[in-house]
């Protein structure tokens, strides 16, 4: 298979392939851009895909250039969303900057990667630098972007803000002389603009390689956390086993192609396996990526004691009823699991309350004030079907 041949896998788009195989051909060491805005603290699998195609260029011994959007952070890309996003802090961003780059090293090599932050030219920008990058987009072109477009004939509110916000992007690509940009296939416009930023420079245009999206736990929609169908790369080895476990077996093979990149025969002997096999064998996989190979059978254990036996598992998080309620003879469950730290707020535990997700001792509860009497040996409390608290006298 040829260099260009690997880098086309699992490939949406590659626009400018012919002139990236020539500059590979001269021997030229390809600058590669991808770039991330630290927007939320947690980068997920949906990230994993663009990481996974950046560290083929590395193997082959370019340049890769992981170009923190700490600047562009502060305004929200628009793409694919229907209304603005939330504005956010320099110091939320400095925060979440740190904590992307401690995860992206477990897909990318530290040593070989590159990383830029684009507020070092933003922040050097006179607004009349400002208002030259502006003369170089229209309207009307920015309205050919299909979510802009759609928001336009909804009448939902486009600031001006979110119109700069492409040519943002591509003017990070001329600072960078960037030979290549990598994105998810919702960045093709953005990337795009780059190109034509690069050509008005006198730069060679980059080439464009877009990914397909995650589809996240749901099957349906793009993995994000704002659609709470994510796994994160910070995920507990139990958490990640589990919601791997959760995807349905039609998902699974994008799973298998896109996150851990396995196709062609070796895809297909996966597929003859039973889909339960399969899968566990992706999430032995991927938790092993993150963690350790025997973390990741130790889960499996614990997921076929739970699942298969319908046991319970042997590693749940375990307190007494001192440390949960002090000197209180009886406390209601809802105020038990949250004092247990294992959950969001007291709202998720009471919706999974109310939904019938939560049992106590095997016996399901359906309300959330339910008063629970210190235990003369223990309680085992379930939500959903991946929590396990247990309570000891």
């Amino acid at each position: 298979m040829s260099r260009l041949d690997i880098l086309s896998t699992n490939v949406e788009t590659i626009i400018g392939a012919e002139e990236m195989q020539d500059r590979i051909r001269s021997g030229k060491k390809l600058k590669v851009k991808l770039g991330v805005d630290p927007t939320r603290p947690d980068l997920t699998f949906g990230h994993m895909v663009v990481f996974n195609k950046m560290k083929q260029f590395q193997d082959m011994g370019h340049e890769c250039i992981l170009l923190i959007g700490d600047y562009t952070a502060t305004i929200g890309d628009p793409s694919g969303r229907s209304e603005t996003r939330p504005v956010l802090t320099e110091q939320e961003v400095k925060d979440n900057a740190e904590t992307y780059l401690d995860q992206c090293f477990r897909i990318l090599d530290e040593e070989r990667t590159l990383v830029r932050y684009n507020s070092q030219w933003f922040r050097e920008m006179k607004f009349d630098d400002a208002l030259s990058l502006t003369r170089q987009m229209t309207v009307a072109r920015m309205l050919e972007r299909d979510d802009f477009a759609k928001r336009y004939a909804s009448n939902t509110p486009i600031s001006i803000v979110e119109f700069l916000y492409p040519l943002i992007q591509g003017h990070d690509s001329v600072m960078l002389e960037a030979d290549v940009e990598l994105g998810g296939s919702d960045q093709l416009f953005n990337m795009l603009v780059g190109r034509a930023l690069q050509k008005q420079a006198g730069q060679p245009e980059q080439a464009v390689i877009t990914m397909p999206l995650l589809v996240g736990l749901d099957g349906t929609k793009k993995m994000s956390k704002s659609a709470d169908n994510y796994i994160s790369f910070n995920d507990s080895p139990k958490e990640m086993f589990g919601k791997i476990m959760s995807i349905s077996d039609e998902t699974m093979w994008d799973y298998y192609q896109l996150l851990l990149e396995i196709e062609g025969e070796a895809l297909e002997r996966h597929k003859q396996e039973h889909p339960m096999d399969a899968k566990k064998h992706l999430a032995i996989s991927l938790v092993a990526l993150f963690h350790s190979l025997e973390i990741a059978q130790r889960e499996k254990e614990q997921f076929e004691k739970v699942f298969s036996a319908n046991k319970v598992p042997d590693d749940m998080p375990t307190f007494t009823w001192g440390e949960i309620a002090g000197d209180e003879d009886d406390m209601p469950l809802v105020e038990i699991l949250s004092r247990s730290e294992l959950f969001p707020s007291k709202k998720e535990i009471r919706r999974l309350i109310e939904q019938g997700a939560v049992k106590v001792n095997d016996e399901r509860a359906d309300d959330p004030f339910q008063p629970l009497s210190r235990p003369q040996v223990e309680h085992i409390l379930q939500a959903g079907k991946r929590k396990f608290v247990k309570v000891v006298a």
